[in-house]
């Protein structure tokens, strides 16, 4: 018995040593990673992050290829592997928030994997694993493709404009309920679709404006829902210095009068910190879900009420080398 305690002992010991150690490495590549970013940050000018010399194109009319909730009008250059982690808590306010869910942060709305890729400068695509909102799907998993059909020039071409192709299923249990939208009769009633048109303008090196119209398919919807929804989303981004910005995102849906009751249009706010390879967002939105096929239709959230939530976003970039 001695034998196999001094084992357990020495066992013990060496995870915790290995783990310490690990900890020590992890924590000063994470100081260096940072102390280095700082000085690249320090030591670089308006006209390197914004400008190439004698490029003929306008660039970073957006830090990043989303917005908040929606895409931008940027794509990926060809070759370059972006993986991204969303997530966003529950209500800060009202019923369902407060101290006793310490202002949302005990609670989970939606989080999001993704990994994305840029084929050519002009065309990408992406794959995402969505934990679901529960309202009304869980296990849900993403994919896109997005094209940049035109780009702003210094001079000549004033917009830049992208289109995207989203699809969504879930492999979610179906409810045995069948009044519910998650009975799923058929399997192609899990899946839903959005098409649109991102059309942006720099106007001046700390403000750029796009328009988002987007066309939102579901194919199982509930007695008081309609399949087809059209929404004209719009956003402002601010630039505050040359890394950071604020940004504004608002979705407005237009539906049949009286078929669609007690949904609302997704609003958010963001402060975005891109830092060569990493871009940082952190938001609050009364939406619970990220991709068009959820966040258009299935907002039921009022900010009047307190019934919005902290989120933050987290991509990074890997160059082929």
């Amino acid at each position: 018995m001695g034998n196999v305690a001094l084992f357990f002992y020495i066992r013990k010991n060496f995870y915790m040593k290995q783990l310490i150690t690990f900890s020590f490495f992890l924590s000063a590549g994470m100081v260096a990673f940072a102390q280095e970013e700082d000085t690249l940050i320090e030591t670089i000018t308006e006209e390197e992050v914004f400008e190439i010399p004698d490029d003929p194109y306008v660039r970073n009319t957006y830090n990043a290829t989303r917005i908040i909730n929606g895409h931008s009008v940027e794509t990926l250059e060809k070759g370059v592997l972006e993986f991204r982690i969303e997530h966003r808590f529950g209500d800060m306010a009202g019923d369902n928030g407060g101290a006793q869910n310490f202002y949302g942060f005990d609670n989970a709305s939606d989080i999001r994997f993704a990994f994305e890729y840029g084929i050519t400068n002009k065309l990408m695509v992406g794959l995402g694993r969505n934990k679901g909102t529960g309202e009304p799907y869980r296990s849900l998993i993403d994919g896109f493709v997005k094209y940049r059909v035109l780009h702003q020039k210094t001079s000549g071409m004033p917009i830049s404009m992208t289109v995207i192709g989203v699809a969504t299923g879930t492999y979610m249990k179906a409810s045995e309920d069948i009044s519910q939208i998650s009975h799923f009769p058929e399997w192609q009633h899990r899946l839903a679709y959005s098409t649109q048109v991102n059309i942006a303008r720099k106007f001046t090196s700390w403000l750029s404006i796009s328009l988002m119209p987007t066309f939102v398919y579901r194919n199982y919807v509930g007695g008081d829902d309609v399949n087809a929804l059209f929404a004209l989303g719009g956003s402002a981004k601010v630039r505050i210095t040359p890394t950071k910005a604020i940004i504004l995102e608002y979705y407005q849906t237009f539906q049949e009068s009286g078929i669609r009751t007690g949904f609302k249009n997704s609003l958010g706010i963001a402060y975005e910190w891109d830092t060569f390879g990493h871009n940082f967002t952190v938001n609050l939105t009364n939406s619970k879900g990220f991709i068009e096929t959820q966040f258009i239709p299935y907002t039921k959230e009022d900010w009047l009420k307190g019934q919005f939530r902290l989120g933050f976003s987290i991509s990074r970039k890997f160059m082929r080398g």
